[in-house]
């Protein structure tokens, strides 16, 4: 990381990894901002990049609710002044949590206070937790600060644990609740073998990014967003074992458009499961079945905006 620049009256940091920025994590870093303006300091987060589990332990590490690219986006979305971004590596891993305070949050970012959430651990093995830093702060000279958990409307704690077991069971509206935004992937367009238009169903093909948490394969209600533009969907996620291909695909058919996207960026918000992905005897059967699913995409998008205007009021 490059220092950040000469800041008289210090910082205000969190440091988490932050996966899926979700409304546990926004209240961090409100009361980071909110510390930081009191006190006339910039507010910085220090996160990593891969995961650290992807390093310690790749069989154990999570799928990610957003990409590195994604979360940098959805942080873009709140008041903080500088976000700082550490390779995480071994030497790091190894890295003491005085050595940690001392040679990133002192020395690098000029921290006077620290923020953290309640089950917060840093450092070799974690050892870096609440009680150290209070230890610490008390020695080196910077404040300690503790967000307590954050309950959801059933009193769970927000976690990106929960959030990653609702999309895993598919249970999108249970994600953006914790999330406070839909579940979505972003992706380009790349160029298919254009057999959805050959059966009068053209599609967008994506690619799964590396690592992104998805909800298991199957067919889906969907609604996609590109620069200028948005339209429902419905989106087959997984093979496609009636031609043959294997790949793994987001392939989406959008409702009421005609363009070309091709390497254009897109957004894609699951919505709602249709059906499971299954092998079709002749392509007449397949178009049959996507009739059908283009009905009840239909009704689960109309369900949904439905939905969504009953909570906003």
């Amino acid at each position: 990381m490059s220092d950040l620049p000469p800041l008289p009256a210090g910082t205000v940091v969190t440091v988490g990894t932050f996966d899926g920025v979700h409304r546990g994590h926004r209240a961090v870093l409100a009361e980071v901002v909110a510390r930081a303006r009191a006190a006339g300091r910039a507010s910085v987060l220090v996160t990593f990049e891969p995961h650290p589990l992807a390093v310690l332990r790749p069989e154990q590490a999570p799928g990610r609710l957003t990409t590195a690219a994604e979360r940098k986006a959805a942080l873009a979305e709140t008041d903080l002044d500088y976000l700082v971004v550490l390779r995480f590596d071994r030497e790091l891993a190894n890295l003491e949590p005085e050595a940690f305070v001392r040679t990133v949050l002192l020395d690098r970012c000029r921290m006077a206070e620290l923020v953290v959430g309640h089950d917060h651990g840093f450092g070799r093995g974690r050892q870096g937790d609440l009680d150290t830093l209070r230890r610490l702060g008390s020695r080196l000279g910077f404040g300690v600060d503790v967000v307590g958990p954050v309950a959801g409307p059933e009193g769970r704690t927000m976690s990106s644990s929960g959030i990653r077991a609702a999309v895993l069971a598919a249970d999108f509206a249970a994600a953006a609740r914790d999330l406070g935004r839909p579940y979505r992937v972003s992706g380009v367009v790349q160029r298919g073998d254009r057999r959805g238009t050959s059966i009068g169903v053209p599609t967008v093909n994506v690619a799964p990014p590396e690592g992104k948490l998805l909800p298991p394969d199957g067919v889906y209600a969907v609604r996609i967003e590109w620069g200028g533009g948005v339209a429902g969907g419905m989106m087959n996620q997984g093979t496609r074992p009636t031609i043959g291909d294997g790949r793994r695909w987001l392939e989406a058919h959008l409702f009421d458009f005609e363009g070309d996207l091709y390497g254009r960026e897109i957004r894609i918000e699951w919505v709602a499961p249709l059906r499971a992905i299954r092998r079709f005897d002749s392509l007449a059967a397949l178009q049959e079945q996507l009739e059908r699913d283009r009905a009840a995409a239909r009704a689960a998008l109309h369900g949904a905006e439905t939905s969504n205007r009953v909570s906003a009021r």
